[in-house]
């Protein structure tokens, strides 16, 4: 019986050991300490707010150069467009003037032709009149007088052309 006793005595023990509650173990902290490990998380906290505020007004600065940049490129765009339209109508100009000089070439050329057609032709005539003229004479006098009209003619066709394209310029 003792050693019944014995074994329920040990058995009992064991079961004590097994259903025993396990007391967490707590850490006591340092008041200090925690106060530490509050104050750095506020100030890490406080670090990565300054962080994002810091990185988004660089972004912010980033993206107004870029306007900026934009700005300035549409600027110069807009610049060589304006030169561009400033040269075609500086060529516009120069091209009306030299036209309009062209024109007065021409009746210029057309006055001076129709006078030597009116001396040659004066000059016929008096020479003519005078009937020292043979009948070969009179023929290449005619010949002249219609050459010089030709020339009259083509003259006034080149003032014509210059005229038309002096209108076409307009």
């Amino acid at each position: 019986m003792k050693m019944k006793l014995l074994l329920i005595a040990i058995l009992l023990l064991s079961f004590q050991n097994f259903f025993a509650q396990d007391a967490p173990q707590t850490q006591v902290l340092d008041t200090s300490k925690s106060k530490d490990i509050t104050l750095e998380k506020q100030r890490l906290e406080q670090q990565l707010k300054d962080d994002k505020q810091a990185l988004k007004r660089q972004e912010e600065a980033e993206e107004q150069i870029k306007k900026a940049e934009r700005a300035q490129k549409e600027a110069k765009k807009a610049e060589r467009k304006a030169e561009k339209e400033q040269d075609k109508i500086e060529k516009e100009q120069r091209r009306i003037e030299e036209a309009q000089e062209d024109i007065e070439k021409y009746q210029k050329r057309v006055e001076k032709e129709q006078k030597e057609f009116d001396k040659m032709q004066l000059k016929f005539e008096k020479k003519l009149s005078k009937g020292k003229l043979s009948p070969i004479e009179i023929e290449e006098g005619n010949v002249a007088i219609t050459k010089q009209q030709l020339k009259i003619k083509e003259a006034q066709e080149d003032l014509d052309k210059a005229q038309k394209k002096l209108n076409k310029l307009r």
